[in-house]
């Protein structure tokens, strides 16, 4: 694939038959929704990746770093202005991983957040396991059940992402943790088993407004990066 650029941001779907059921549903824009307030708590970073999920996974490209060496916080400075809070919080987090790049890593975010909700919506564990980690997967997975449960079914269509922006950063020892502001447009309108409309609006679209961590230790051979926490800001 030649030298590219050099951040490694979550899972994109490699197992062909996931891959191709995913692509049909961004392809129709339906069987979406955003997480109920059930998986949206905050959550602290758990659990490792399966080892058999490992080989079922891609990365983005990678940087050669020509760039990198001659000014490692060029990517950074162009992103957030020099002497903000923002800035130096980004710096600090290249000197742990010098592989991040805020511009690309925000690309993927937004990548990531349309599949996790694409995902949620469709009651696809098996993605979901790949894309979070084990508590905030927990939390995703007992909404999926108790709605399973119920009967309730969803009809909902991803409209876009408005905006998506990096809010803060951290690195705590070797772990680096990202906080995005997301702000999505859905219609999402939920069903129980009668048919009857107990939830949201199939006609109306509606502002979501999240804030998103993702973490990955910069130690740890694995490049990828998982959702640790979610918030919905209303």
């Amino acid at each position: 694939m030649g030298s590219f650029d050099f951040v490694t941001i979550f899972f994109l779907v490699a197992a062909v038959v996931i891959f191709l059921q995913l692509r049909s549903v961004l392809g129709r824009r339906t069987g979406n929704e955003r997480p109920p307030f059930d998986p949206y708590s905050k959550r602290e970073a758990a659990g490792e990746t399966d080892s058999a999920d490992r080989g079922k996974v891609v990365t983005l490209p990678r940087r050669d770093g020509t760039d990198a060496d001659e000014n490692p916080y060029a990517s950074v400075d162009s992103f957030a202005a020099p002497g903000t809070p923002l800035n130096e919080q980004l710096r600090q987090l290249v000197k742990v991983d010098p592989s991040f790049n805020p511009k690309e890593f925000v690309n993927g975010a937004r990548m990531a957040y349309e599949m996790i909700v694409v995902a949620f919506a469709d009651g696809d564990r098996k993605a979901l396991k790949n894309l979070l980690s084990r508590e905030v997967y927990e939390g995703f997975d007992a909404a999926i059940s108790d709605r399973e449960s119920k009967g309730e079914v969803v009809r909902s269509s991803f409209v876009g992402i408005e905006k998506a922006d990096i809010v803060s950063a951290e690195a705590k020892d070797s772990e680096a943790n990202v906080t995005l502001r997301i702000v999505s447009q859905l219609i999402s309108a939920t069903y129980d088993k009668a048919g009857t409309l107990i939830e949201g609006d199939a006609e109306t679209v509606a502002e979501v407004n999240d804030l998103w961590t993702f973490a990955r230790d910069t130690r740890s051979r694995d490049p990828n990066w998982k959702l640790i926490a979610t918030e919905s800001e209303g």
